[in-house]
C-alpha cells in the first residue's frame, strides 16, 4: 500500500507555531493550490489544503515561511472523524507533512530560494552547518 502525497502552492497565513503536553513542536498551515486545468470561459478554481506538521519539520516551517510563500509539501493523507457541536459525524482530511521545500524566487515568494535545504538538512544539523547551505544573503531576513 502506497499513501504518499506531494503538492505546491502559497501558504494563506502564517505558519503558528505550538507545543503539544508532551513537549513536541507541532504547526497546522493551509496551502492554496491551483487546479491544472480549467474550463473554458472559467477562471481557474484554487483548492485549500490543510497540512500538519511535526517536530523539526515544524519547527522550520515556522520559522522560514510566511503567508504567501511558496511551499512544497511532501507527506501521506490522514483523516479523522470527529462530530460537529450540532451533533453530525464529520470527517476532515489533511496532509501530514514529511518533507517541506522552498519554491521560487525572492521576488515570487519573499522567502529565497533555497531549493538545496530540506528540513531533514534542517533537522540534523545545528545553525552553523546550516548556514554553510544558505549564504546570509539568501535569508529573508
Amino acid at each position: 500500500m502506497l499513501n504518499s502525497i506531494i503538492i505546491m502552492g502559497r501558504l494563506t497565513a502564517d505558519p503558528e507555531l505550538r507545543s503539544t503536553s508532551s513537549g513536541l513542536s507541532v504547526t497546522s498551515f493551509t496551502v492554496a493550490v491551483d487546479r491544472g486545468y480549467a474550463r473554458t470561459g472559467e477562471e481557474r478554481k484554487t483548492d485549500f489544503i490543510p497540512v500538519v506538521a511535526w517536530r523539526q519539520t515544524a519547527d522550520f516551517v515556522s520559522k522560514y515561511f510566511r503567508k504567501g510563500s511558496m511551499i512544497a509539501v511532501q507527506g501521506s493523507l490522514q483523516s479523522r472523524s470527529y462530530e460537529d457541536k450540532n451533533g453530525n459525524k464529520r470527517v476532515a482530511y489533511e496532509i501530514i507533512a514529511d518533507q517541506v521545500s522552498f519554491c521560487g524566487s525572492k521576488a515570487e515568494s519573499g522567502t529565497g530560494n533555497y531549493d538545496s535545504v530540506s528540513p531533514s538538512s534542517y533537522n540534523n544539523s545545528s545553525a552553523d552547518d546550516f548556514a554553510s547551505v544558505v549564504e546570509d544573503d539568501d535569508l529573508p531576513f
